[in-house]
């Protein structure tokens, strides 16, 4: 193994490139091949909480990181009228209040709530209590043992802006870049690539290829024919449309996503504007119904015009097929209700090193990356069909997403949690138990009954506990800033020109 090619760039390609220069160090040649001409779809704008692990990686500077990319933070996600038009929930990250000997909080609530006498579940998460008052700070870590030293958060920016910060960091490390379009590629003998070629015939010969070129898979499906897992029966959305509109306040620390007659409307807070988008099915409205559903919904001026995405939900049969990875769109697409798609690009690339082969890759070793890649988008794949499953809408969409068959994997989870409200967490599957508990309840998914060792604890006891959480967190907000006065404070970016 000498050199690793990279075709692509934006947020996947540039990602990949800046891990790989750092943590490489120069031991192999890197190159990321990329043409101005072609654009990148740029509108995954949130993240979760993981994404700080690839920051550490990377040694990002976070305030430098949050200055040059218009960032802001984020709490959760904000879900309006996924269950029924006029309800709201926040799915915030972070821990849910906190165990009382070897149970979950949540059981506790569901005993009190039974009885009339729990408050808002909203109100046990200092991330969700945090996210409706529109207040944030980061954690502090000396205070470990209070709400304060348990806020999860993650970071909400501008896509094009982001990936621009990496290039700039992967070249400080040594990454190539190269301008030029693939015209077409060559395989050797036995069917491994082995070069590209651009329009103007130059070449470039590697060992190892990273697809990064978006939805063409120009490498993992145009040249190795991988195949493709088409997961539309489950989520039927194809479309999304994207457009800036001018920022307004408060300027809020978590996504908001609002269901529409036949998808879902996406709004995410940056310093400089607001980024919207609608995803939709075609089968359920026309494209242009779905644009001015879109424009009619902004809180801000429109500042262009949308950005036209189609897609198939699923994922390639092999991500990891003969010297090709595919990272990013490349790989399959999953719609970001949950913010999952620079996850799944920083889990990729991570996977691919802790496997990375020293020479030519052995079947096993490809397998390994296989299996784990497709756990941990099936895994994903059931959380986001839970929210559309859970509804109480009118509509054909809505009733198609309420009766359809479910991925035995979803089945199996919400068996279990309707039972006494259980949840486990399989491997290392991607959401927490946490997550799981906070979209089932926001979602009106409420269990029959609770863990039965609840009823060691008497009521008042039970109502004491509960008090004594949603007291600490009262507590703790009266000290926190407002979302706008901290941005301002930490990591004002500079006006866009």
């Amino acid at each position: 193994m000498r050199k690793i090619l990279i075709v692509g760039g934006g947020t996947a390609g540039w990602m990949t490139a800046a891990l790989f220069g750092k943590l490489f160090q120069g031991l192999y040649d890197i190159e990321l091949v990329e043409s101005e001409a072609i654009g990148t779809v740029g509108v995954g704008e949130a993240t979760i909480p993981a994404i700080k692990k690839y920051n550490e990686l990377v040694q990002l500077d976070e305030v430098e990181f949050m200055k040059r990319t218009q960032g802001t933070f984020k709490l959760g996600v904000q879900f309006v009228d996924w269950l029924r038009p006029g309800h709201s929930y926040i799915h915030g990250f972070g821990l849910i209040g906190q165990d009382w000997e070897w149970l979950r909080c949540h059981h506790y609530w569901l005993r009190a709530n039974q009885r009339g006498r729990a408050r808002d579940f909203a109100d046990y998460s200092i991330n969700t209590a945090a996210a409706l008052q529109n207040k944030f700070m980061h954690a502090r870590v000396e205070m470990a043992d209070s709400p304060i030293g348990q806020i999860a958060h993650a970071f909400q920016f501008d896509a094009s802006l982001y990936a621009k910060y990496l290039r700039g960091l992967a070249e400080q490390h040594g990454v190539k870049r190269t301008e030029g379009k693939i015209a077409t590629v060559q395989q050797h003998e036995n069917g491994d690539i082995a070069s590209v070629t651009l329009e103007g015939d130059r070449k470039i010969e590697a060992d190892f290829f990273i697809d990064c070129s978006g939805f063409r898979g120009l490498l993992i499906e145009q040249t190795l024919k991988t195949g493709y897992e088409d997961w539309t029966h489950w989520l039927p959305c194809d479309r999304a449309m994207a457009v800036p509109c001018t920022r307004v306040a408060p300027l809020t620390p978590y996504t908001r996503a609002t269901a529409r007659d036949a998808g879902w409307q996406w709004r995410i807070p940056l310093q400089h504007r607001t980024g919207n988008g609608h995803v939709y099915s075609s089968k359920y409205i026309d494209d242009d119904d779905a644009e001015k559903i879109l424009l009619a919904n902004l809180d801000g001026e429109q500042l262009a015009d949308p950005n036209k995405l189609r897609f198939v939900t699923g994922k390639r049969r092999k991500m990891w097929n003969r010297n090709c990875v595919a990272i990013g769109l490349s790989a399959g697409f999953l719609e970001p209700i949950e913010s999952t798609s620079i996850h799944l690009i920083q889990a990729a690339a991570v996977r691919f090193i802790r496997l990375f082969p020293d020479g030519p890759a052995d079947q096993a070793t490809m397998d390994e990356f296989n299996r784990q890649s497709d756990f941990e988008w099936e895994r994903v794949r059931d959380f986001i069909i839970l929210h559309y499953w859970a509804n109480q809408r009118d509509g054909e969409f809505w009733k198609y997403c309420r009766t359809m068959e479910l991925p035995e994997t979803l089945r199996r989870k919400i068996d279990v949690w309707c039972q006494n409200g259980r949840i486990f967490r399989e491997n290392d599957e991607l959401f927490s138990e946490e997550s799981w508990i906070e979209v089932f309840l926001g979602q009106g998914v409420v269990p029959r009954s609770y863990d039965p060792l609840v009823g060691i604890k008497s009521d008042p006891q039970i109502e004491q506990f509960l008090g004594n959480i949603v007291a600490t967190i009262d507590r703790c907000l009266d000290v926190m800033p407002q979302h706008d006065e901290y941005v301002s404070k930490y990591c004002p970016a500079e006006p866009v020109k």
